[in-house]
Order: C-alpha cells, then sequence, then structure tokens
C-alpha cells in the first residue's frame, strides 16, 4: 500500500483543518491507520489512529477533543479532522499504516508511510 496525506496549511489559531490520507493499493482490515506529527526540533509524536476494518479511533491526549480520526473504506481514505487549533500543533504530520492494534502510539511499529503534509497554526 502507498499512501499520500493532504490538506495542509496555514490557519490562524482556533481555526479547523481537515487532512486526508489516501491510500492506493490493497487494503486490510486488520490495518492500523495511524496520524503522527513532527514539529522543528522535537521527535515524531502520536496523534490518533483508526483501524481500518472498524472500530473506534483513538487518540493522544493532546488530540483528545478536538481532533476526530474518521475513515471512507470506499475512497481508500483516513481523515483526521483538527478543530480548535493551537500554535503548539504546528507541526508536519505524516499517516502511516500497520498491521494489528497492538502498540498503534509507536512509530517504528508502522510499516508504510505517507510523505506528510504541513500544518502551521498562527498566534
Amino acid at each position: 500500500v502507498q499512501l499520500q496525506a493532504y490538506g495542509g496549511g496555514l490557519v490562524q489559531a482556533g481555526d479547523s483543518l481537515r487532512l486526508a490520507c489516501a491510500a492506493s493499493g490493497r487494503t486490510f482490515s486488520t490495518y492500523v491507520m495511524g496520524w503522527f506529527r513532527q514539529a522543528p526540533g522535537k521527535e515524531r509524536e502520536f496523534v490518533g489512529a483508526i483501524m481500518w476494518g472498524g472500530g473506534n479511533a483513538h487518540y493522544a491526549d493532546s488530540a483528545k477533543g478536538r481532533f476526530t480520526i474518521s475513515r471512507d473504506n470506499a475512497k481508500n481514505t483516513v481523515y483526521l479532522q483538527m478543530s480548535s487549533l493551537k500554535p503548539e500543533d504546528t507541526a508536519i504530520y505524516y499517516c502511516a499504516v500497520k498491521f494489528g492494534a497492538m502498540r498503534m502510539t509507536t512509530d517504528n511499529e508502522y510499516i508504510t508511510w505517507g510523505q506528510g503534509t504541513q500544518v502551521t497554526v498562527s498566534s
């Protein structure tokens, strides 16, 4: 599978933005689609994830209540809806895929990554 993330941009604090991650190739119900981000000078961190085959999304504490992950299996696309954005949300956002729900917060468990999309939140 190949992944392409898009939808980033420059927004103001408090705004909303929706990122998308389009998957091409074969997908499996046991895939976990994850979102990570990396801010300048910081390590990549888990944002949230959802199983391709169903079930609820899981979020990092920093994303709970503000971010929502959803999927459209017909379009082979996973979305990250971000609201009430803060300057500290500024980062490159990546989507990635792994098999199985174990250790979904661990980036080195993911086998394929998209190219990343820049999100910049101005104050």
